[in-house]
């Protein structure tokens, strides 16, 4: 598992607003992400749990949440979820997403993103499936993407 982010999760978060602040952190590092303002609520290797409040930025023209918004959440907590699950000798990119519009997306979403299969060491890189599943405030399913991770060794420096 990748130590740093996670490791950095798990000490930040103890304090008071410091879900906030890795929120900032992670998009201090990847800015566009900033644009949905997220809000970390957990992660643990396997599980990434992430927030997006109700916010007109964030709507399309009918006051719905826009799709690239609710695209920009699931990229985002499939990333973190695989930096703190992949082991640190193992780098990561989204290769593609597929995605599915449940239901209007009204209100505060809350994205969990999950691997769809176990992760495999392996000398060659590799696609690694992600899950992320978006629910509004009441937990109906609104959006579903599958996100293909191209999974392959660090270059060693």
């Amino acid at each position: 598992m990748s130590a740093p982010l996670l490791s950095m999760y798990r000490r930040i978060t103890r304090w008071p607003g410091g879900h906030g602040l890795f929120s900032r952190a992670v998009c201090f590092r990847a800015p566009y992400f900033a644009t949905i303002a997220p809000r970390f609520v957990a992660l643990e290797p396997g599980r990434c749990e992430v927030r997006m409040r109700d916010r007109r930025r964030v709507h399309n023209h009918i006051g719905t949440v826009h799709a690239i918004a609710l695209c920009n959440l699931a990229e985002l907590s499939a990333g973190v979820m695989a930096e703190a699950t992949l082991p640190a000798d193992m780098r990561w990119i989204p290769k593609g997403m597929i995605v599915e519009y449940l239901s209007k997306a009204t209100g505060s979403m809350h994205a969990v993103a999950t691997p769809d299969a176990p992760v495999v060491a392996s000398d060659t890189g590799h696609e690694w499936p992600v899950v992320v599943l978006v629910t509004d405030s009441a937990g109906k399913a609104v959006f579903r993407a599958r996100i293909a991770m191209w999974v392959s060794l660090r270059k060693q420096a």
